[in-house]
């Protein structure tokens, strides 16, 4: 298996090139045959890497050790579950799975743009299939990074996976994690392809706009899980820590970010096109930036892979990719100027642009951060890492200003906005945010925490002005269609989906920072030393070490407590538990009892979670002790083994069996299970032990405010973005758009629909919706006249139909 799985890679990386190679052909005008061959093979590529990940997957399920990718991170003891998902815990099968996630992404971005963008697609297909080869040939040609590399010698077991990532989200964070890293490479792509061919209208922007927003739900999602496994799993009581390999994750996101609310001012005015060509390759510089900060190990971290075989070489892309790409703007400065203006600074794009400006300062304030101590290492000779206070300080401002300029902008039309209808649009969400700022101060201790208070104020403020979007657009529907609000309602969202998905991710934006202030700026953290029986008060509570459990099985050893919190006169129990695992696959001392405390160690919380707050705890036991009475056991059976004067008849038996298994192999597994047998019941008596012995144990509890808040934020903002994906009737129904004139014709429809509802909502006075009403429905006469007459001329007749396109225009007041 391991042998045909090399020469599959080996293919999949030769079409990688062919594909590359063929696209480049394409570009020439009318070679369709060639752009043809190359998306096919672009197919075949993915198909070839699919069938690799699922002989490495089937490895895995049967515990073929013979790979060594099997043996260094699985074991016969890891459950299925985990099996599974073992492959991307390693740096092989990382590289494996963002090459497959790459395959799936370009083959369906080829296909959909199919018969569109006919001069851009080759380009872009170069681009994809040029990354594909790279990390393909990665695997094959880069030291120790081969997924089907054959294990030395011929192991039973394997070393096991990481305890630390046998966590029901690492099933699905890195994939997350890894589908939005790689999926930045689609839009990236058609923007070097726009940049080549000079096509720099806003046309690559809709083809491939759905990836971004794709990539950006992905790795929001995936940033969202490792938050909630670091807040679970790690036994520290946080769910952020500004490691280096989270920040990298987080920066291409902040820029992806900006760059889905830059291309909307492209989209409907035609400017920024330098703004969006930087950041697309800001974004997926970034993308590589991450990938490359988890395998090159050169800064510390707890997600790092900590060696750096690959790490050179993936630096040594992002250099082409930023140097190319900036050489590539720089020479096309004339084509992306636009003649056109911001109209006013009190119009959305004006809004957009300054949330464009706080999202890039946000991510330089974090890549300085993240990077300082390589900074400071070039400069002084050591290394100084700046703490998570320093990221606090400066990104908080920043942030809390994001809050407010996200409930500014769906208040606010395009192009321009009348100071009456400013007062209107902004009346009441400025009397939501005046009073929260009262109750807050008087009932709360808010006033004591300034940017707390600033960012609860200014986030009542977003989700007053988002309710009032949704009020406003579904009476304007009720209003034509009679129909009830709930149906007025669903109506109007489910006709303008991009427009009100956008908004419910902003309203998800808008809790998950209410979260985390209030879970970081009033948080009470206390940490206690307990014996059972004793008591502490923390909070208002009265927190009880009942009393302390232990357990053993071959994989752990386990050292819980009992705990029992009073209030009033109310009470709750929590169990946390702190887990110490024995060195499997054959390693070094892994045969011992002392082997238990030799391995990893994590935490099971006890977490009672609730609405207004959160109460965490997590155990560290002294386990000195019980270390002490293995060390004395593994002494007291090797003595046992040995046979020596007054040793119990059990311990003879174990000896001639073992005896035995070395004269027939065929022995050794029913001596080693014996001698596993033995030890885990000796693991056990000592685990009794140390219940009985009562001794200390420190126990970190926490209070955090509404940290819930921040998992049903990120749930409401992953709603908002599948709503925004989710297809149109029209779409689902079949019609899809097929051309670029069939996009151009859709992408104003929905300008003028946009326009009729700001109109509806109030944003718009009537004698600014006339003038942008007129302007919009010329641009669509426009339009129209011009795909008519190419259409015209490709047919070799010369009809046009200027009322025709007229009338048409008149259609989404129609549908709407």
């Amino acid at each position: 298996m391991a042998s045909l799985g090399s020469v599959l890679l080996g293919l999949a990386f030769l079409a990688a090139i062919v594909a590359a190679v063929l696209a480049l052909l394409g570009t020439r005008p009318g070679d369709e045959r060639r752009v043809l061959l190359s998306r096919r093979t672009v197919y075949a590529f993915c198909a070839l890497l699919t069938a690799c990940v699922a002989i490495i997957e089937i490895a895995f399920a049967g515990n073929d050790f013979s790979f060594n990718i099997v043996q260094q991170h699985s074991s016969i003891e890891t459950p299925t579950f985990y099996k599974l998902a073992a492959m991307w815990s390693s740096q092989e099968g990382s590289l494996l799975l963002w090459a497959w996630v790459l395959s799936i992404a370009s083959s369906i971005a080829l296909y959909v743009t199919r018969n569109r963008l006919r001069e851009i697609v080759p380009w872009a297909t170069a681009v994809m299939m040029g990354v594909a080869a790279f990390f393909t040939g990665l695997m094959l040609f880069a030291p120790d990074v081969n997924p089907f590399a054959a294990s030395p010698g011929s192991p039973a077991d394997g070393v096991g996976l990481n305890p630390l990532l046998q966590h029901p989200s690492m099933m699905i964070h890195p994939p997350m994690l890894y589908s939005g890293y790689v999926s930045f490479t689609i839009p990236f792509a058609f923007a070097i392809g726009a940049l080549i061919t000079r096509k720099l209208d806003a046309e690559w922007i809709r083809a491939t706009r759905k990836f971004a927003l794709v990539a950006w739900t992905f790795l929001g999602f995936g940033l969202l899980l490792g938050a909630r496994w670091s807040y679970t799993e790690l036994g520290w009581g946080g769910y952020w820590a500004w490691d280096p390999v989270e920040n990298a994750a987080l920066m291409p996101w902040l820029l992806a970010t900006a760059f889905l609310h830059s291309i909307m001012v492209q989209e409907k005015r035609g400017m920024l096109k330098v703004w969006n060509a930087c950041l697309v390759v800001g974004t997926f510089s970034m993308a590589l930036l991450g990938t490359f900060l988890v395998r090159s190990g050169v800064l510390q971290s707890i997600h790092a892979f900590g060696d750096n075989t690959v790490g050179p070489y993936i630096l040594a892309l992002i250099g082409v990719v930023v140097v190319g790409s900036t050489l590539l703007i720089v020479s096309r400065l004339d084509d992306l100027r636009s003649p056109k203006r911001i109209d006013s600074l009190f119009s959305r794009e004006a809004v957009f642009l300054i949330n464009n400006l706080l999202l890039v300062g946000l991510t330089a304030v974090i890549a300085w951060g993240t990077f300082f101590p390589l900074i400071s290492e070039l400069f002084t000779g050591t290394k100084a890492s700046l703490a998570a206070p320093w990221f606090d300080r400066y990104t908080t401002p920043l942030a809390i200003l994001l809050v407010l300029f996200t409930g500014i902008g769906p208040l606010l039309a395009w192009r321009r906005v009348s100071w009456a209808s400013a007062k209107r649009v902004f009346r009441l969400p400025l009397a939501v945010a005046a009073v929260a700022l009262v109750v807050l101060l008087a009932f709360t201790d808010a006033g004591h925490k300034p940017w707390a208070l600033g960012l609860f104020v200014f986030a009542a403020f977003a989700l007053a002005g988002l309710a009032q979007e949704f009020w406003n657009g579904a009476a304007a529907r009720r209003k034509i269609s009679g129909d009830s609000m709930p149906a007025a309602l669903g109506a109007v969202v489910s006709r303008n989906r991009r427009r009100y998905g956008g908004y419910i991710v902003h309203a998800g934006v808008a809790v998950i920072l209410i979260g985390i202030a209030a879970s970081s700026s009033f948080q009470t953290n206390r940490q206690v030393e307990l014996k059972p029986g004793q008591s502490a008060e923390i909070d208002g509570r009265t927190v009880t070490y009942v009393r302390p459990t232990a357990s053993v099985d071959r994989l752990a050893f386990s050292a819980g407590s009992v705990l029992r919190v009073s209030e009033g006169g109310s009470s709750f129990t929590l169990h946390p538990v702190r887990h110490f695992y024995r060195r499997t696959g054959g390693t070094e001392g892994s045969g011992t009892i002392s082997a238990y405390f030799g391995g990893e160690a994590d935490s099971d919380i006890g977490l009672k979670a609730g609405l207004t707050e959160d109460f965490w705890t997590a155990s560290q036991p002294d386990i000195n002790a019980v270390e002490r009475r293995a060390r004395l056991a593994d002494e007291g059976f090797e003595n046992c083994l040995r046979g020596g004067p007054g040793t119990p008849p059990q311990c003879k038996a174990v000896g001639a069996m073992m005896q035995a298994a070395l004269a027939r192999p065929a022995l050794r597994p029913v001596a080693l299970k014996q001698i596993e047998d033995l030890q885990e019941a000796t693991a056990k008596r000592i685990a009794a032990g140390y219940v009985a012995e009562g001794s200390v144990t420190t126990f970190k509890v926490i209070v955090n405010p509404l940290v819930t808040w921040i998992w049903i934020g990120g749930l409401i903002a992953l709603a908002g973005a599948l709503i925004a994906l989710w297809p149109s009737r029209g779409r689902r129904r079949g019609a899809v758009v097929r051309t670029e004139a069939d996009a151009l014709k859709e992408a104003k429809y929905r300008e003028i629909r946009d326009a009729e509802l700001d109109h509806a909502a109030g944003k718009l006075s009537d004698e600014d919706y006339a003038i942008l009403d007129a302007e919009l429905r010329r641009e669509a006469v426009e339009i129209l006249d011009e795909t008519e007459a190419a259409q015209a001329g490709a047919n070799g007749n010369g009809a046009a139909a200027n009322g025709h396109g007229a009338g048409e225009t008149r259609e989404p007041a129609e549908r709407r």
